[in-house]
């Protein structure tokens, strides 16, 4: 072999070797018969992840051999490593199958025999009063909760029945006395709690094994996420991606500080 051929072999190698070592940005594209939205995307080897969007598309850095986890309730978990040859085209199409829970069979309400008077005789007659058949508009909305009933109460300043149809002095003595702060801390606490069950409830099973923390520290974890002032701010009303990354810079600060607690 020529010195120039072997020194022309000796660059390509160097070169694909380094393209392969390196991260590329992947353009992915998640297929399934189930919804496709909202899908995690981990790349387990670089710690890194992101959602798909409505159309079940993604991007995400990664090199060859990172495995790629695709997980959502749907759809049943499965990972992908990264081939040269999605290093090369920067493209992936991911098939998820849908995740099928079977139920064993379930009867409600009356068995119908087939004999129309014995099943006359059975059915259930009784119907709800649906308001709207009545002319009488109906509240369907969220159903308020104890505190936000006893706060829209102690706060509101409603005409008394009294004479002179004269304006009630309760919420001014509960706002002097202190009930009303008090009631709106813990509407705050329950909005809290409420959305710290429903963040768990989303939160992938591998979390806590992608981002690993010891079982006995995790009531304590999410108990810090809530006591923090932002908590709500960055979790109310977004995305699962912003709530992850959120729960992901808690984590770090909190395995921070219990490293500084150790020493």
């Amino acid at each position: 072999m020529q010195k120039s051929n072997y020194f022309l072999l000796l660059f390509c190698l160097f070169f694909f070797n380094l393209m392969f070592s390196q991260s590329v940005e992947i353009s992915g594209k998640v297929i399934s018969k189930a919804d496709v939205e909202n899908i995690h995307v981990i790349n387990k080897t670089a710690q890194t992840f992101t959602i798909t969007n409505q159309a079940g598309a993604f991007k995400i850095m990664a090199k060859v051999n990172d495995t790629l986890q695709f997980s959502s309730i749907q759809q049943g978990v499965k990972n992908v490593v990264v081939s040269k040859g999605v290093m090369v085209s920067k493209t992936m199409l991911v098939q998820l199958d849908e995740q099928i829970n079977e139920l064993d069979e379930v009867v409600v309400g009356k068995v119908l025999t087939g004999d129309l008077l014995s099943d006359i005789e059975n059915a259930e007659t009784d119907t709800p009063i649906n308001f709207y058949d009545v002319g009488i508009p109906g509240y369907t909305g969220k159903p308020a909760t104890q505190s936000e009933r006893r706060l829209d109460e102690a706060a509101s300043f409603n005409p008394s029945v009294g004479f002179g149809g004269s304006v009630s002095i309760l919420p001014i003595i509960n706002t002097i006395t202190g009930r009303t702060k008090m009631l709106k801390k813990r509407v705050e606490l329950e909005t809290q709690e409420d959305l710290l069950r429903k963040i768990k409830s989303n939160l992938p099973e591998d979390f806590f094994i992608n981002y690993p923390l010891d079982e006995e520290y995790r009531a304590d974890f999410f108990y810090f996420c809530k006591e923090d002032p932002n908590f709500t701010n960055r979790c109310k009303g977004k995305s699962d991606l912003e709530v992850f990354q959120y729960l992901k810079e808690k984590l770090h600060q909190y395995k921070k500080n219990l490293q500084s607690t150790d020493d």
